[in-house]
């Protein structure tokens, strides 16, 4: 028998199992392309091919004209080397000035005692944005955005250069037989967490990532919490959101209280 005669359509013995393949090929594209995207209670399809293409994974078209808009305001404050930093000393004394109304929460030298952040030796940047966005609406507080609906562009830069300004309050993190928290240090890599450190490292830091160490473990937490639910979003890119969405409850917990470790009444230095 020739090998033509073995490829050929009229031999059972080749027609069938090619059959068979076929048969399976389409079954099982059928199911996973068609069968299953309409299974998905919460997917809306507008048709065969649009369950094609969503189990493809390929973006659909919008279904109108109308542009998406955002769930919520987006901040305006564009994070860059040129935010206010250090500056003159009248811009300090304007700021220690309008400090006055702040000290109730944050404490006269930028300390607080009741959970609310830290802003002595705070980068500036990172006060002036936070300021701009309560202003903007975009990061909402019962008590801030009253405060901050009426500063001016000076009053926030001039508050960001006095607490910027003052001393810093440093974590003081004994010598023990617990390292540092994994999240903090290394992050966790298989869900794409960097570590804390990266952005708010004393050697590395991102403009306008704000200085954790000393902070309350009360308001990292919250913080933390309230960027996985959704709740604070004046991240840019998500950045912030998409990392403490994908951190436990126990790593949330950890990095809050790794950062919140108080300095020691012999170890409190600059």
């Amino acid at each position: 028998m020739s090998d033509n005669s073995l490829l050929s359509p009229r031999n059972p013995w080749f027609s069938g199992p090619v059959g068979i393949t076929v048969a399976l090929l389409a079954g099982t594209a059928l199911g996973g392309f068609v069968l299953l995207p309409y299974a998905q209670p919460d997917l809306k399809l507008a048709g065969v091919w649009d369950a094609i293409c969503s189990a493809a994974g390929v973006p659909k078209a919008p279904s109108s004209a109308t542009p998406v808009q955002p769930d919520g305001k987006l901040t305006k404050v564009v994070v860059t080397s040129t935010l206010p930093s250090a500056a003159d000393p009248e811009a300090v004394g304007r700021g220690a000035t309008l400090a006055q109304q702040c000290a109730i929460c944050h404490g006269p030298t930028g300390v607080s005692r009741a959970d609310s952040p830290n802003l002595a030796g705070q980068y500036a940047p990172v006060v002036y944005k936070q300021l701009a966005d309560f202003k903007a609406g975009v990061r909402v507080n019962a008590t801030m955005t009253p405060f901050a609906v009426d500063l001016s562009e000076r009053d926030m830069a001039d508050l960001a250069a006095y607490y910027a300004y003052l001393p810093r309050l440093p974590g003081y993190h004994p010598a023990s037989d617990t390292p540092a928290p994994r999240i903090v240090i290394n992050g966790a890599p298989l869900r794409n967490v960097a570590p804390c450190g990266s952005c708010h490292g004393v050697l590395d830091n991102k403009t306008g990532s704000p200085w954790l160490e000393g902070q309350p473990a009360a308001y990292v937490k919250s913080q933390l919490q309230a960027f996985a639910s959704g709740a604070r979003r004046n991240d840019i890119s998500q950045q912030m959101r998409n990392i403490a969405r994908r951190m436990t409850p126990e790593e949330i917990d950890q990095a809050a209280e790794w950062y919140a470790s108080q300095p020691s009444t012999t170890n409190h230095t600059q």
